[in-house]
């Protein structure tokens, strides 16, 4: 009997198994899938949210933890399940947020996004 399609990491990425991943030097979040422009991390922050614009359009997942989300002045909350997109070169953060906070990030697309802001 063939193994289950979970059991084979090029198309099958578990959460609890993209938590241990460390994040690379320099970056807040761990790379753990590329293919073509396609680029998904695993973020967590604890405390506090620092991060900036990027330079690509991308789309956060949010696997656990509630809170608000900040995209160019305006808030919104968000838990489990939703999904949050923010375009290239927004301003961006996570407020207010629980211990628990993590999701999956997915970067894709040209360097300044697919559409003009």
């Amino acid at each position: 009997m063939p193994e289950p399609a979970a059991a084979d990491p090029r198309f099958a990425f578990a959460a609890a198994a993209a938590a241990l991943v460390p994040p690379e030097p320099g970056r807040r979040s761990a790379r753990i899938f590329e293919h073509g422009s396609l680029e998904i991390r695993w973020y967590a922050p604890r405390g506090s949210d620092p991060q900036g614009p990027h330079t690509r359009d991308e789309v956060y997942v949010i696997v656990s933890g509630r809170g608000t989300f900040f995209r160019d002045g305006r808030r919104a909350p968000f838990g489990p399940g939703d999904l949050l997109f923010v375009p290239a070169g927004a301003e961006h953060r996570f407020e207010d947020f629980s211990d628990d906070l993590a999701a999956w990030v997915i970067f894709y697309g040209p360097e300044g996004g697919e559409a003009p802001r």
